[in-house]
Parts: structure tokens; C-alpha cells; sequence
């Protein structure tokens, strides 16, 4: 409640739990003796006894967040409340992945050096294919099979932190749920389109992570042209007909270097300038296979609300009418009289450093968690 109410008060608090005031009493005394929950007084307003603001406890336990991205990294620490500090970053990223695995290793050393006796974890999100602590595909940068838990490995010998890996389409599904426009919503079905397309299903604030962490490949699934090969081994996957390469291929023009950069640059241009028959066929062509492949997502997962992130929008802002042409036509005829509403993410590319964030808090704080940290305290 501290995290998802930013400012609540010791009375709502109790009353959103459903306890009375005397047992919001001693549970928040027992928080703030264990660190883990602080209370500053309300403003003042009228009679009445005053109440207090509950907020993260400034020696509070720690995680620290981490994003790798197509064309850098971030590295910082949260509290309790979820919101990312930034410590360290690169916005490109320069050399293999032991360089760059090792660049990201320093900064966590020294958050842990400056936060030693409060750092409880280290959550990760990568924008590729992840399967436990393993990055198996990440396409842009050509790299496979990296192990990521050698992001711990510059910390004291003695420290034995977990490490989280998830991947960023799936994170940034947890923060909308959890703190963006999806929040409150049962069932929420979350898709991010960057080089290529990835999403999760979040069910109760909690996203389906499969077997490995690698569930949520969406733009892997065979909604495309079943002759045409992926980089992943598989063909007809869905994530080549909406990204930056399948634009410049409709466009007529090369294939980008960084599909990402390339795709913004694009509908920049095509807003500046006007989209001419080409351009809006190109764009009509990308938006119509969105919408269908989210179609056939909402018949499979039943969701309370689709929330669109990364390039998603704009490719939809681009091509409206063909997006929600194709979307309706895809829906089972029971689905078409209440579609299931898509809405835009608010996180935008922060989305995935905060559900890093969150996925990181719920760790640290089960009630094991706490158990622990209290004991150690």
C-alpha cells in the first residue's frame, strides 16, 4: 500500500486493509521498530485527532534495479516505494558481453559498497529472450547463451544476493498493472513493441512468468508469414511484420541497423511531412497486423484490458483505423459487443527499470523476507 498509495495515511491505510485502528497501531510500531515502514504527520486539517503519512523507512531495506537495453544500460536502487534512483548508465553499448556485463557488475558494487547493509537483491530487466539467468537471444547485439548472474560477481565474497532476470516487456507489463494505467485491473494482457514484440499476461498483479522466465514471447508466435524465417529458429513469427525492419521493408528502404531509432525517426517524419500513399500503406500494413495479433491474444487470454508500451502507440496512433478494424475483425463474435479496452501505458520507457523495481520489492518483502531482515536488524 505504501508502494501503489504514494502519501496514504495511517487511517486509510487500515482502512484499505480492513483492521481496526488499534491493530494498524501495532503493526506499523513493529514496521517502524524492524525498518521497514516510517510515519511523518499529515497536514493538519480541521479538528479531529491527526493522523500520519506512512512512507518507505529512510534505513529501509534496498533493491537494486537494473535495465539492459538494445542500445544501453541503467543500474540504480530502490526502496520500498518502487521508484528507481539512477546511479549509473551507458547509453550505448560498447563491446561484448563480458565488458558490458562487467560495466554493470562495477556500478552494482559500488550501490552495494554505499547501501551494503541494506541491499537485499538484484532485479534485472533485458530486452531479449530469457530463460532462468541466462540471456539466450538478444537479436540486436547478436549475442547468446549469456550468463547474467555474473552480475553479483564484484560483490564481497561473503554477500550471497538473488538475482531476478526478467525480461522488459514482461516488467513493464508488472508496472502498468501494478502502478500505471492498469492498476486495480484482474486481468490485464500487456504488449511492447521495440526491435520486435513482447508482452505478458498479469492475473491479479502478478505476471505468468512460465517455467524458465521466458514466457511472454508473443512476437514468437505464428501470426506471420509461415515461409519467412526468424533470427529465433522459428518461422512465421508475428515480431517481423510489426517492428522497424518490417516498416523499412514496406517503405522500400534498407534494413536499419537499430529498428528502434529507426521506427521514430519515421513516424517523426511522416507527421512532419504528411503520409503519401506509400507511407500510409506502410503504415496501415504494420498496424493491421498489430491489431489482429492482439485480437487473437485477447480470444486465448480472456483479459479485463489490454495496455500497449514501447513503439506500440505511435504504431497505433499511425494507423488507427486500420489497427481497429483489424482488431475487431479478429475477436470471437461473443468479444466484439464489449471488446476488451487498449489503452496506453503512462510508464513509458521507464516501464521496464520500475517493474525490475517492483518485481524486486515483492522478493524482499514476503513475510520470510521480513522476517529475516528483521532478525538481521
Amino acid at each position: 500500500m505504501v508502494r501503489e498509495r504514494p502519501g496514504i495515511t495511517r487511517t486509510a491505510a487500515a482502512a484499505g486493509l480492513g483492521i481496526r485502528s488499534g491493530a494498524a497501531t501495532e503493526l506499523l510500531a513493529r514496521l517502524r521498530e524492524g525498518d521497514v515502514v516510517d510515519e511523518t504527520p499529515a497536514p493538519a486539517q480541521g479538528r479531529g485527532r491527526p493522523t500520519t503519512i506512512l512512507r518507505p523507512h529512510p534505513r529501509g531495506p534496498l533493491v537494486i534495479a537494473a535495465e539492459l537495453t538494445v542500445t544501453g544500460w541503467r543500474v540504480g536502487h530502490a526502496d520500498i516505494g518502487g521508484e528507481p534512483v539512477i546511479d549509473a548508465q551507458a547509453t550505448r553499448l560498447q563491446g561484448d558481453p563480458e565488458r558490458v556485463l562487467g560495466d554493470m557488475a562495477d556500478a552494482i558494487r559500488e550501490i552495494h559498497a554505499h547501501h551494503a547493509d541494506r541491499v537485499r537483491a538484484v532485479s534485472l530487466s533485458v530486452a531479449g529472450t530469457i530463460s532462468d539467468d541466462r540471456l539466450v537471444q538478444f537479436s540486436s547485439r547478436g549475442w547468446r547463451d549469456v550468463d547474467l548472474s555474473r552480475l553479483t560477481a564484484q560483490l564481497p565474497t561473503d554477500v550471497d544476493l538473488p538475482v531476478l532476470v526478467g525480461n522488459d516487456a514482461t516488467l513493464a507489463g508488472l508496472a502498468e498493472a501494478r502502478t500505471g494505467s492498469a492498476r486495480g485491473v484482474g486481468t490485464v494482457l500487456h504488449l511492447m513493441v521495440g526491435a520486435g514484440i513482447g508482452g505478458a499476461l498479469i492475473v491479479g498483479g502478478v505476471p505468468a512468468m512460465g517455467a524458465h522466465g521466458g514466457a511472454g514471447e508473443y512476437g514468437h508466435v505464428p501470426f506471420g508469414d509461415r515461409t519467412r524465417l526468424c533470427p529465433c529458429g522459428a518461422y512465421g513469427c508475428w515480431g517481423l511484420t510489426v517492428d522497424g525492419l518490417a516498416l523499412a521493408a514496406l517503405l522500400g528502404e534498407r534494413p536499419p541497423r537499430n529498428p528502434i531509432t529507426y521506427t521514430r525517426r519515421v513516424i517523426t517524419r511522416a507527421r512532419r511531412t504528411g503520409f503519401d500513399d506509400v507511407a500510409r500503406r506502410a503504415f496501415d500494413t504494420v498496424g493491421a497486423s498489430l491489431g489482429s495479433g492482439i485480437a487473437g491474444l485477447v480470444n486465448i487470454h480472456d483479459p479485463d484490458m489490454v495496455t500497449l508500451g514501447g513503439l506500440a502507440t505511435p504504431l497505433r496512433d499511425a494507423a488507427v483505423t486500420a489497427f481497429d478494424e483489424a482488431y475487431l475483425a479478429g475477436l470471437m463474435a461473443f468479444r466484439k459487443q464489449a471488446p476488451p479496452p487498449v489503452v496506453d501505458g503512462v510508464h513509458g520507457e521507464d516501464g521496464p527499470l520500475r517493474g525490475a523495481a517492483i518485481r524486486g520489492i515483492d522478493h524482499i518483502t514476503t513475510a520470510d523476507a521480513l522476517a529475516l531482515w528483521i532478525e538481521r536488524r
